[in-house]
C-alpha cells in the first residue's frame, strides 16, 4: 500500500501518505516496528472482513482500542472475504477497508490476513489483548489456544445490535 501505486487525484490528498504508513501488508515488518517503537504498550488486536464500515464496527473499534495502548486490526484480503461471504463480496477491496480503518482515531495499524482465521497473524504478532465481537464465544473461537499458548487473553466485546454489512447491503439492494 503505497501512494506511488495509486496515480487517482486522491493519492496526493495531504495525510493520505501518513495513513498508508499504518498500513502493513507484511506481518513481519509490522512485528518489527512495534518492537523498535513500541517496546511496553499494550497491544490490542481484532479481526474481521469490514467490508462497509458502520457505526456498529465503529463502535466496537473504540472499544477495543481502549483496553490498550495500540490496537492493529487484522483484516481479511479479498480472496478470503469471498470464500467466507459468497459471490460479490467484499463490496469495497482490501485497499480501501485498510484506509477506512486506519483513518479512524482508534486504529493504529491494519494488517492484512490470507487465511479464514487469524491464527498466524496472532503467532507472529503476538498481542497482549485479543478482542471479538459479543457474537463469539472465546472457549470456541479457533484461535483461542494460540492466544493462551503465548500469554494472550481474549476479550469479548458486547455486540452492537441494530448493525450489521448483510442487512446493510440487503437494505441498499431493496432500495434500488
Amino acid at each position: 500500500m503505497n501512494a506511488e501505486k495509486d496515480s487517482s487525484p486522491d493519492a496526493q490528498a495531504p495525510g493520505l501518505e501518513q495513513l498508508l504508513s499504518r498500513i502493513y501488508p507484511d506481518r513481519e515488518k509490522l512485528k518489527q516496528r512495534l518492537s523498535r517503537d513500541y517496546p511496553s504498550a499494550r497491544v490490542v488486536f481484532t479481526n474481521g472482513c469490514f467490508d462497509v464500515l458502520h457505526p456498529g464496527h465503529v463502535s466496537y473499534l473504540f472499544r477495543a482500542r481502549a483496553l490498550g495502548d495500540i490496537l492493529i486490526v487484522g483484516v481479511n484480503s479479498d480472496e478470503s472475504v469471498r470464500r467466507l461471504k459468497g459471490a460479490g463480496r467484499p463490496v469495497n477491496s482490501i485497499q480501501d477497508r485498510c484506509l477506512m480503518l486506519v483513518a479512524l482515531a482508534c486504529v493504529d495499524f491494519a494488517t492484512i490476513f490470507e487465511d479464514q482465521t487469524p491464527i498466524e497473524t496472532l503467532r507472529i504478532l503476538r498481542p497482549d489483548i485479543h478482542c471479538k465481537g459479543g457474537d463469539y464465544i472465546a472457549d470456541e473461537l479457533p484461535e483461542s489456544e494460540t492466544v493462551r499458548a503465548y500469554g494472550g487473553r481474549i476479550e469479548i466485546l458486547p455486540f452492537v445490535p441494530g448493525y450489521s454489512t448483510s442487512s446493510f447491503l440487503e437494505r441498499i439492494q431493496h432500495n434500488s
